[in-house]
């Protein structure tokens, strides 16, 4: 697979992460300890550590996400980092200097790590096509293409309260057309050997050809919710929908937002998820959001030390062990 000629070294280290499509299990699992490795670290009170001092990561957000930057900013720093938020509003490119240009400009400037967020699948594969290599580029969202480190703390949060995923059913459910969340998370799932991976969704929100992605698919939240263990709720993406793809918010919330009536279908201990930020009343009940099986505010948390694993990676610096 050609992206993975560019994400992988030849001994089989990441390069970047570009997307989760095709990388070994193997390299999943090791990425997934070394975040768990990080965890007690963000429960220190002292949480820094000195293990990337000296690097630099730019964050190069061309698509506005205050959460997933502050987010990746916080674990570069952790880490001990230098960062730079790049503004691209005010930047070069906005007053018509080409993305080639603002990058090898930004590469004269030796950083370490470009963190990439775009509105255009395949972007961050643009970069890392047209960077040195030894700028290692992390993907923050494409477009509709991925969203990794989104899908990798997904996983460390269901590995870390339903243990292994080989007896794991999850539905994902919600604007499956526009998720690159959902993309990424599909691609996590089925290679660390999920037991079932099922997507529910009005046919107006379902790519074509889905099913080829390794997934049950469902337009009926009592069929595709029965017994799971895992609910991954989405955003409705509705800045990226052209046309009446919905009929309201309100008939959407009524046939496929999760109430405590819908989650009933699910397995008793099954946990529910989010990638955030949470549209209520429209996606989720606020009880089940805010209740005993929700796993939201935590997967921030493992957000920042999948981040500091990716990081740490990419660097080749020794994580030590707890």
């Amino acid at each position: 697979m050609l992206v993975n000629n560019i994400q992988l070294t030849a001994d089989g280290r990441l390069r970047h992460l570009l997307t989760l499509e095709g990388l070994p299990a193997d390299l999943l699992t090791h990425l997934l300890d070394t975040a768990e490795s990080f965890v007690p670290t963000n429960r220190q009170a002292v949480k820094k550590l000195p293990l990337l001092r000296g690097k630099t990561l730019i964050n190069l957000f061309f698509e506005n996400s205050t959460r997933t930057r502050a987010t990746f900013e916080l674990a570069a720093q952790r880490l001990s980092m230098d960062v730079l938020n790049l503004d691209i509003s005010t930047s070069s490119t906005a007053k018509g200097e080409t993305l080639k240009d603002t990058l090898k400009t930004l590469e004269a400037m030796h950083a370490d790590i470009f963190v990439v967020r775009h509105s255009d699948s395949g972007a961050a594969h643009f970069i890392a096509q047209h960077l040195t290599p030894d700028v290692a580029i992390i993907n923050a969202g494409d477009g509709r293409h991925a969203h990794p480190t989104q899908a990798l703390l997904d996983m460390l949060t269901l590995r870390r309260h339903k243990g292994d995923f080989n007896q794991l059913k999850v539905a994902i459910v919600g604007d499956i057309l526009h998720s690159r969340v959902a993309r990424s998370q599909i691609h996590a799932l089925n290679i660390l050997g999920a037991a079932e991976v099922r997507v529910i969704a009005p046919k107006t929100l379902l790519p074509v050809a889905i099913e080829d992605l390794g997934v049950r698919v469902f337009t009926r939240m009592a069929d595709g919710l029965k017994d799971v263990d895992a609910v991954i709720m989405l955003r409705l993406q509705k800045e990226r929908m052209q046309g009446a793809l919905l009929p309201s918010e309100q008939e959407f919330y009524r046939l496929y937002g999760l109430t405590s009536d819908k989650l009933a279908y699910a397995h008793p201990q099954a946990v529910v998820m989010h990638p955030g930020p949470i549209n209520r009343g429209v996606e989720i009940e606020s009880a089940v959001a805010d209740g005993e099986r929700s796993l939201i505010l935590p997967q921030v948390s493992y957000g920042l030390a999948v981040r500091m694993a990716v990081m740490s990676h990419l660097i080749g610096a020794q994580v030590p062990q707890p």
